[in-house]
């Protein structure tokens, strides 16, 4: 399923509303990185991908910008493990 995904750059953050609710990847930009900080989904609504979806716009995102990521959040972790595109985005330890 596709979701209408925003880009709330005041809030640093990537949002989707689906049914009423407001599922987040949070982010805070800094030194030439984004640190993902934290996936929301409200559980009426998950398991249906939208962590995923958001994700990856947020990966997609910091690729177009030429920029690097350090997940801290778990999910965001495990989606780049799971995804090896993504592999090149992350920051080298040294960096950050």
């Amino acid at each position: 399923m596709e979701y209408k995904i925003e880009h709330n750059k005041e809030a640093e953050r990537f949002e989707a509303h689906v049914d009423g609710m407001t599922a987040v990847v949070d982010y805070k930009k800094q030194n030439g990185y984004y640190a993902v900080t934290h996936t929301g989904v409200p559980k009426p609504i998950s398991g249906q991908g939208i962590a995923a979806a958001l994700t990856k716009a947020l990966l997609d995102y910091i690729r177009k910008e030429g920029a690097k990521v350090l997940p801290l959040c778990p999910y965001t972790e495990a989606y780049i493990e799971r995804h090896p595109e993504y592999w090149d985005l992350l920051v080298e330890r040294a960096n950050y």
